[in-house]
C-alpha cells in the first residue's frame, strides 16, 4: 500500500513532469507555402507525421555486440523489438573482455552490430574507456610498471576515440569515479580484487581528480567534437554519493575539464523504487552545473524480490511496468535530462534477474508495451491534418524530431516533404510547391 500522502506527492510531481513536457520537449512549427511564383497556396491539405525522436531513449546491445553468445539467440527478432523502441545503443568496451591481450582488442565483436544501428539511425555509444573496477583493468595491465600502465589507458583512449569517430561520437569515459578507486591505487592491485576496488573509505576527490582529469583530456583531444560523459551511480538514493560526484564534477568544470555530460545510473540499491522527491533533487542539483543529464543505467526488475525505497511490495511484472512508467516520465519530464537507457532488453541474457523488457523467448512483458505506448505514441506527434489559410500558411505543436509532411495540391496531387524540428531552431519553413 501507498500512504495517501505518497500518492499525493507521485500525483504533483508527476503532473508537474507532464507539463514540463508539453512546455520543454515540444516547439510550436510555422509552415508557409508559395507556388513557383512565389504567391501563397491557400487551402491545401498538410498530413504530419513524425518519423524519429531528437531525445535517446537507449538500451544496451550487448546480446548482438561484444557480449553476444556463439551461438547468437533469436537476432532478427532482438533487432526488431528493439528498433521498435530505441534510438540509442550502448556497446561494451570493457577494457578487461575488450583486449584480453595487449595490442589484441576484440573490435571485430561489435562491428556487425554496429553496422546495423548506424544503417537504421540508432544513435551509438560506447561504455567505458575508463573504470578501476577489475573489469576495467586487465591482469596483463598490472604486471606493467606504473609509467607503462598509463601509456596503455592514454593509448586506449586515444585509439577507441579516434578510430570510432564519426560512428561512436557519445562515450562514459570514466565509469564510477567516485565509487571506485583512483587508478593509482588499482594499479597496484595486482590481485584484481573486486572488494578492494570499491573500497573508497578515506580516499577523497583530490586523489579521484587527476586520473579522471587527464582521462578527459585525452578523450577530447582525439575528437573535440564528441560527447564525454561522467557515469556514476547511488545518486538518486545516498545522498552523501549524491555531494560528492557533484563536488568532483564542479571542480573539474572549474578546471576546463571537458565533461559535457552527467550520467546518473538508475539500478543502485537495486531492488529500489526510488523517490519522485530524490530524483528531482537530483536532477536541480546537476541542471545548475549547466551539463546536459544522462540516465545511463535504468533496470527495475520483475524477480518477485521484495519493493525497497520509496514503496512496498513486489516486484512483479505490473511493479515494473508501473515503476518504469513513472520513472520515464519524471524523467522525460525534466528539461535537463537528454537520455534514457534501460540496461538489457531481455530475461535470456539480463545482468539483474527479471529486470529485461521482453521474456527469455523474446516476447514483450507489461513493461515493454507500456513503454512503447509512452515513447512511440504519447511522445510522437502523429496524424496531424491541417489545411493552409490564404497566406499559405498553418501551423501545429509537435515534439522535436524529424517529420514527413504529405502535401495534397488544390489539383489533386500529393508531394511529400521533409523537415527537422529542433529544440533550439527557429522552426519556421517555407516550401515552393
Amino acid at each position: 500500500m501507498l500512504s495517501s500522502e505518497k500518492v499525493l506527492i507521485e500525483k504533483e510531481y508527476l503532473e508537474k513532469a507532464r507539463k514540463n513536457i508539453e512546455q520543454y520537449r515540444k516547439s510550436e512549427v510555422s509552415l508557409t507555402f508559395i507556388d513557383a511564383n512565389g504567391q501563397a497556396i491557400k487551402n491545401i491539405s498538410i498530413e504530419i507525421n513524425q518519423v524519429s525522436q531528437d531525445f535517446l531513449f537507449g538500451n544496451n546491445v550487448f546480446d548482438i555486440a561484444g557480449f553476444a553468445p556463439e551461438k547468437p539467440f533469436k537476432v532478427e527478432k532482438f533487432k526488431k523489438k528493439y528498433k521498435a523502441l530505441f534510438n540509442f545503443a550502448v556497446f561494451p568496451f570493457y577494457w578487461n573482455g575488450y583486449e584480453k591481450s595487449p595490442g589484441n582488442p576484440e573490435w571485430q565483436k561489435n562491428q556487425a552490430a554496429l553496422d546495423w544501428c548506424l544503417n537504421n539511425g540508432i544513435t551509438c555509444k560506447g561504455h567505458p574507456l575508463a573504470w578501476t573496477s577489475p573489469s576495467g583493468t586487465p591482469t596483463w595491465l598490472l604486471n606493467l610498471s606504473e609509467p607503462t600502465a598509463n601509456e596503455m589507458l592514454k593509448a586506449r583512449i586515444y585509439n577507441n576515440v579516434i578510430g570510432y569517430k564519426g560512428k561512436i561520437n557519445v562515450w562514459d569515459v570514466v565509469n564510477e569515479p567516485v565509487n571506485t578507486v583512483p587508478w593509482t591505487v588499482a594499479l597496484h592491485d595486482k590481485q584484481n580484487n573486486n572488494d578492494l576496488r570499491y573500497n573508497v573509505k578515506g580516499i577523497g576527490n583530490d586523489q579521484i581528480f587527476p586520473w579522471v582529469e587527464q582521462a578527459y583530456k585525452w578523450a577530447y583531444d582525439a575528437n573535440p567534437d564528441a560527447n564525454y560523459i561522467l557515469n556514476e551511480y547511488f545518486t538518486l538514493a545516498i545522498p552523501e554519493v549524491r555531494d560528492r560526484f557533484y563536488e568532483l564534477v564542479t571542480e573539474l568544470k572549474k578546471s576546463g575539464t571537458p565533461v559535457s555530460g552527467i550520467g546518473i545510473q538508475a539500478h543502485e540499491p537495486r531492488e529500489m523504487w526510488f523517490s519522485p522527491i530524490e530524483m528531482y533533487k537530483t536532477f536541480n542539483l546537476f541542471k545548475s552545473l549547466n551539463l546536459p543529464i544522462h540516465i545511463t543505467e535504468f533496470i527495475p526488475q520483475s524477480s518477485g524480490k521484495d519493493i525497497t525505497g520509496w514503496r512496498t511490495g513486489k516486484w512483479t511484472e505490473e511493479a515494473q511496468a508501473e515503476f518504469a512508467e513513472q520513472f520515464y516520465t519524471l524523467a522525460f519530464g525534466h528539461p535537463s535530462v537528454v537520455s534514457i537507457t534501460w540496461w538489457g532488453l531481455s530475461d535470456k541474457s539480463i545482468w539483474l534477474t527479471g529486470g529485461g523488457l521482453l521474456d527469455k523467448n523474446y516476447n514483450p512483458k507489461p513493461v515493454y508495451r507500456t513503454l512503447l505506448k509512452l515513447v512511440k505514441e504519447d511522445w510522437m506527434t502523429k496524424n496531424v491534418k491541417l489545411v493552409t489559410d490564404k497566406n499559405g500558411h498553418a501551423t501545429f505543436r509537435g515534439f522535436f524530431g524529424k517529420y514527413q509532411l504529405v502535401v495534397t495540391k488544390p489539383d489533386g496531387s500529393k508531394q511529400t516533404l521533409h523537415f527537422h524540428l529542433r529544440e533550439k531552431g527557429d522552426n519556421q519553413w517555407k516550401f515552393a510547391l
